[in-house]
This record gives structure tokens, sequence and C-alpha cells, in this order.
């Protein structure tokens, strides 16, 4: 993408933010953006419809792997979740009910799909090039999610299958899977709630597992009338009750995982105490080995599930932890030579994360460079996750070293307040450029690297994981390492002065100090 600027002279953008993604993370944007009282704002978004992932992921059994309470923003109670853990149509309700209940509708361009952005020094500015139109806009906030891209399997034969093909992602419901002889690649949180649903209705199901994952109890249920409306009506009840699930995430989750070199043995007591409900699970010895995974718990991410496991001790259900070889006009051959022969081929594969091409997932050009060629040749890295030196007025929702383990809305909100912070004491200060500088985005990506030497992820205890969490340059890219009250309080309170403002009529040489 050429700098717009040399065909485009004009100095004031038509638009003050340009948010792209309608997802959770855009419309968290959108609403710190009213709140700062920003209304000269766009969001942009490839689909015909909001809800990002929630509005992607259709395939049975989608749902919340985390208590609903703590999957949604704290200033926004859910007015039509039934459960505990929310099912998917539920999550993108909630997704319309924020649109509906801040008037984010009229922000909305859909079937927009955005192919790149560049920065104009001399306008400070961001154009931004769909495939439709050109935009002008002072800030760019992309929100564009972890789980965007589809992963497909790369194995060789597929596109000559002559059955029906299907990714998680892309479900299709149109089909009729009744009777059919299926195959599930891949055994991750997602294979995990769906395999229980197409067990229903396969004739015959065989799951290809290359790495079993851990499964805890879903200590799900309905939520009662009486407890939502307790929920809504007591003053601090809610706040109450997503503090205790916070509190618990933290100490279970985040915790454990970051100061793994001290909470070691609590991890390998709680393998231990699975291992056991495993037997409760499958009576079969040798099944039982095949599911029960030999790294350490929380290497990739766990789940929970009170139907997977007893899943596959249904006759018509078979688990092949043979790798796979090929894939034939008719089925699937495993490294033995069997074939198994299916009618669908359901990939349930996961996504591109922290990846060339994938994060971002188009081109967007700084002051100097390319940001995906930057992080592949400089390895990801981002200021809390969300600014990167040589990209002014560019704020990242779901950036390197940003999340948390545990929810990703409670990122989302920390996030996109640090974003506001920053515009907001841009504005104050007249100035039409702000930018994180280098020593404390250096100082935040050394902490996090120096952290994950004794976290959880790089330790030899995961090395039979193939976990997505580790990327290509063996970095925990994707996992902010800290509590979630660690991730709250440096949004929240980090200084002003680590950002640089400089306005048009001052070469940013000259900028301007935060005080």
């Amino acid at each position: 993408m050429k700098p717009p600027s040399q065909h485009h002279p004009q100095t004031e953008p038509d638009l003050e933010v340009v948010v792209i993604g309608a997802g959770f993370g855009g419309l968290g944007a959108a609403v710190e953006l009213r709140r700062a009282g920003i209304d000269n704002f766009r969001i942009l978004d490839k689909n015909a419809d909001i809800g990002g992932t929630w509005y992607a992921n259709t395939y049975p059994g989608v749902a919340v792997d985390i208590p609903s309470v703590y999957y949604s923003f704290s200033y926004a109670a859910p007015k039509t979740w039934t459960r505990l853990f929310a099912p998917g149509a539920e999550v993108k309700a909630y997704a319309d009910q924020i649109a509906d209940d801040y008037g984010l509708r009229d922000k909305l361009s859909l079937d927009t799909t955005v192919t790149g952005a560049s920065w104009d020094e001399d306008n400070h500015c961001w154009w931004i090039e769909t495939t439709e139109t050109l935009l002008a806009a002072r800030y760019l906030i992309v929100a564009v999610g972890g789980l965007e891209i589809p992963r497909m399997p790369e194995l060789p034969g597929i596109d000559e299958f002559a059955g029906k093909v299907v990714h998680t992602a892309r479900w299709d419901h149109e089909y009729d899977y009744r009777g059919r002889r299926i195959a599930v690649i891949g055994t991750g949180a997602t294979a995990l709630q769906l395999i229980p649903e197409l067990a229903q209705d396969a004739g015959r199901l065989t799951v290809f597992q290359r790495t079993p994952i851990w499964v805890m109890p879903k200590p799900d249920f309905g939520v009662a009338p009486v407890v939502k409306r307790a929920l809504d009506r007591v003053p601090g009840l809610r706040r109450l009750v997503r503090l205790a699930v916070m509190t618990s995430f933290d100490a279970g989750v985040s915790t454990a995982g970051v100061f793994y070199r001290f909470t070691n043995p609590t991890i390998r007591g709680s393998a231990r105490i699975l291992r056991r409900w495993y037997r409760t699970q499958v009576g079969d010895p040798v099944l039982r080995d095949r599911l029960t995974p030999d790294y350490t718990l929380g290497c990739k991410r766990p789940s929970v599930s009170n139907r997977y496991l007893r899943t596959f001790t249904e006759d018509h259900v078979e688990l092949v932890t043979e790798p796979i070889e090929k894939i034939t006009r008719t089925g699937v051959v495993t490294g033995s030579g069997t074939e198994h022969e299916i009618d669908v081929l359901v990939c349930a594969t996961g996504f591109k994360v922290m990846e060339a091409g994938a994060t971002p997932p188009f081109p967007i050009r700084g002051r100097a460079q390319e940001l995906g060629e930057f992080w592949q040749a400089n390895r990801f890295q981002a200021y809390q996750g969300v600014s990167i030196p040589d990209f002014p007025n560019l704020f990242m929702v779901t950036g390197p070293y940003g999340f948390a383990a545990a929810s990703y809305i409670a990122m989302i909100e920390c996030t996109t307040r640090h974003a506001r912070r920053a515009i907001t004491a841009a504005r104050a200060r007249a100035a039409t450029a702000v930018e994180i500088r280098r020593e404390p985005h250096e100082r935040y990506w050394r902490k996090s690297l120096r952290r994950h030497r004794n976290a959880l992820w790089l330790n030899n205890d995961c090395e039979s994981s193939n976990t997505y969490y580790i990327n290509g340059h063996h970095d925990v890219a994707a996992i902010r390492p800290s509590t979630h009250a660690g991730m709250w309080w440096g949004n929240k309170h980090f200084p002003l002065r680590h950002y640089s403002y400089s306005r048009l009529e001052s070469r940013p040489d000259h900028a301007e100090s935060a005080s």
C-alpha cells in the first residue's frame, strides 16, 4: 500500500477513529469511545453481522467455557443468559444487546473487508483501505480477534476428498449429518464441545487425535429467574460474584501458570485428582490411557465437559491416535496403511494465532515498516498488549502479551480502556499523534519474556503438548504473564508519560511529553 498522502493531501481526516472488527473487541472499543465523548467513528467488519467469533462459530455445542458472569463486561449485565456457561446463541445475543444499548448500530459498516492500513506522516492519520473504499481516520483501533483465521490441516489429498469437508468455524447447517460416517480431526477445546453432539447424529464417528486434552467436570446449571433478578437488582451482588470468579481464575489459572516454579506441586496434585476422575468416565484402561495427557495440566487450554470422555465409550465412536498419512477420495489413511472410509471430514483444527499473515490478517504499514513484517523479524511485542513504537495512533485490542489467561472479555475491557486513556490524553493536549515510547515498551516486553522463563508454558513439562500458546519464535506471545488483577491495574494506571504526544505543526522528533 503506497503512502496515500501523495494522492490525498487533506490535512483533516473525515473520521476521528476507525475500529476494525465488530466482535466484542470492536464493540467494547466503541463503548469506550462513547464514554470519552467521541462520536465521529466507524466500526468495520467483513461479516454480515456483529459478534466476531460468536457470529462465525455456530457449530453444535458451542458455548463459553468459563462462567458467564465473568465472560461479560463489568458494566453491562447480560439480559438473556440462562446458564452458568452460556451457549453460543446467547453470547451472540449479548453482542446484539451491547450494540443496541450503546447505540452502535448506526456506526457499523458490515460486509466491509479491510485489505490494508497505512500511516500518513504528513497528515497524522491512518488510511484504511477496504474492498469498496478508502477511509482516513486520526486513530485506528484494531479489534480483530485472536481466533480469526481458521487453520486447515495440511494433509496430502485433502483437496481430492469427494465427501463433505467443513471447518468448525464455517459450520454448514444446511447439510444433513444424520447417519453419516463422520471423521473429526482435532481434540482441542472446540472438538471437546462438538464431538458429543456429533455422536448423537453420526452413524459412525471417528476421532483422530494427535494430542489429548485435559478435561475437567463442568458444573453447569440453569440460572433460576430469582437468582438472575437478585444479580440484576441487589446493589453490588453481581460485582461481588464476578470478583469471586475472577479471584478463583487468578489463583487457579493465571497465577498457577505464570508462577509455575512455585505452583508446580499444586498443579501436579490437581492432575492426579483429574486422573482419578477420568477413571469414573472411562472404564477401559487402554482407552483411558490414550485419552489422558502426558503433559502438565494447563500447557494447552484446558476445558470443561461432563460428556466428552464418555462419548468415546459408545460403540459407534472410535478414537484413532495413529498419525494421519493422507486423505483419499473416500477416507483417511493412517500411518499403518489403514483407511477409514468416511462421508464427512470435520476439521476442528483451531486458528492461526500470532502467526505470519494471520496476526494481523492484513498489512498495517507504520512509520517505517509493515507490522506483520516487524513482528516476524523482531518477535511479537506490544506495550500492555496495545501499542507498538513507530505505529502512532494505533491501538490493538488483542495484541501480543495482552491476555492474562481466563476471560477474553475482561481483557478486552482492559485494553480498550487503555486505548481510551491514550486517545483522551492526546485530545487534552491538542495533539494529533500519540505514540508509545520505546523505553517503556521495551521494558514491558523484556519483563514479559523474563517472566515466561519461569512460567508453565516454556517448561519441559509442556514439551509434548503441541500447544498453540507457543508460536514460531518459541515465545508465548498470546499470553500476558500476569494475573488479571495485574492486567487491570497495568492498563488503568500506566503513566501517561510512557507515550509521546505531537502536533502536525511540530515533527515527531520535537514531540511534547506528557507530565
